[in-house]
Parts: structure tokens; C-alpha cells; sequence
């Protein structure tokens, strides 16, 4: 890669978009178990059960607390010895499966607290109209609290999403190649050359991705709060 031509941009984007559908699998699997799991830490500190809310403060504290890449090898590297103390033996599963573990646990952290000041911001009115027509706790918060609460969460949502993309280009410390580890093989293979065509072109992937990202919240901002105001009226 001496010269920087049109073909040897081409060529590059090429490489690095060949590992894009695997970052965007990692990005949509800790998303969809991160969701679940940050809800129900929500409604643990919402509820405020005295054990249960320690161990969700205990837990949010480290989290916030400690850098992605320490929990990602604490995962990898200390998980797999912590549960052959019981005779359980992981050391064979997937890379992938360490990494979403990870991510999920990490990003439920910051969605948690999203999805909590999203439900105090919908009011505990709304919470005693359900009880008024006979609803319990749990259909109340199906039907009537979590789809008003996603509506005020999205732009938040949206941030934490573009924010989980970004960390998975710490995939490739744990060898997993994603874009960012493919970065590191043609970088590897090139002896180093033309570094700065290479992190231009895996920058600009990044930033088209978040641009997409950005503009499906837009989207969804609109579309929900058109149906809002329609019910309203």
C-alpha cells in the first residue's frame, strides 16, 4: 500500500466492511440482552425489595466504576476459573459468547438508569389509573408504563446504542476480528504501511454506522410521537 489510489481506498472499505455484519450481531445480541436485563434492574430500584435493590447498587457501582476492557477480561479470563471451582467447565465456548456476557452486563448498567428515569418521568398517576380499572403491577407496567417510558428513553437509548457500537472494537483484544480486528490483520500483513488510509476507512464505517443509528431513533422519535398525539386527540 504505497500509493493511496482510488482501487486501494476501494479495496480497503471492501476488507473492513467483509467484518461489519459480525459487529453489528455482536452490537444487536448485547442490546436485546441488555434490554432485558436493565429493565429488570429498573424495576428492582424502582420497587426498592432491601436485598435485592443492595445488590443492584452494588453491581451498577462496579460497573460504572471499573473500565469495559478490565470486565471484558475479568469475564474471559476470570469466569472460566471461577466456575471450575464447581466442577463447571467453560473453556470451551465461544469467544463471542465471553463478549456478549460482557457487553450485555456492562451497557444493562447505563440502560437501567435510562429506563428508571424514563418510569419516574411517566408519573405514578398513570401507575393508579391501571390499578383503578383492576390491573396488577406487571400489566400495568406491559401495557401501559414501558410503552410510554420507550418513547421518552429513545434519544437516550439512541446514545447508549452508538456508545455499545463503539465498544465492540475491543472485540479484538480477546481475538475475536471484527472491523477493528481486521484493521489490525491488514495492518499486520502490510507491515504497518498505510496506516492512515486504514483508520480513515474504518472511521468513516464507524461514523456511517452511527449516522444510520442516529437516524432510525430520529425516526422512531417521530413515528411514536405522532401515535401519541393521535390517541391524545
Amino acid at each position: 500500500m504505497n500509493n493511496s489510489g482510488v482501487g486501494d481506498w476501494l479495496d480497503l472499505f471492501v476488507k473492513v466492511l467483509e467484518k461489519l455484519p459480525l459487529t453489528l450481531l455482536m452490537l444487536g445480541l448485547s442490546l436485546f440482552f441488555s434490554f432485558i436485563l436493565g429493565i429488570i434492574i429498573a424495576v428492582i430500584r424502582i420497587k426498592k425489595k432491601l436485598i435485592l435493590y443492595q445488590m443492584a447498587t452494588v453491581y451498577l457501582s462496579f460497573t460504572r466504576s471499573t473500565p469495559l476492557l478490565v470486565q471484558l477480561f475479568l469475564v474471559y479470563f476470570g469466569l472460566p476459573q471461577l466456575l471450575l471451582a464447581f466442577n463447571i467447565d467453560i473453556n470451551n465456548w465461544d469467544r463471542l459468547v465471553f463478549l456478549i456476557i460482557t457487553f450485555s452486563l456492562h451497557t444493562a448498567a447505563y440502560l437501567s438508569e435510562v429506563f428508571r428515569s424514563a418510569y419516574i418521568a411517566v408519573g405514578h398517576d398513570q401507575l393508579e389509573a391501571a390499578y383503578s380499572v383492576g390491573m396488577s403491577y406487571f400489566q400495568a407496567l406491559r401495557k401501559i408504563i414501558l410503552p410510554q417510558a420507550f418513547i421518552i428513553s429513545l434519544p437516550n437509548l439512541g446514545n447508549n446504542i452508538i456508545e455499545l457500537l463503539k465498544d465492540t472494537s475491543l472485540a479484538f483484544t480477546i481475538g475475536i476480528i471484527d472491523i477493528m480486528g481486521q484493521v489490525r490483520i491488514i495492518l499486520g500483513n502490510n507491515h504497518g504501511m498505510g496506516m492512515f488510509q486504514i483508520y480513515v476507512v474504518i472511521s468513516l464505517v464507524y461514523w456511517g454506522t452511527c449516522i444510520i443509528i442516529e437516524s432510525v431513533i430520529s425516526y422512531m422519535e417521530k413515528t411514536f410521537k405522532k401515535g401519541r398525539v393521535s390517541l391524545l386527540k
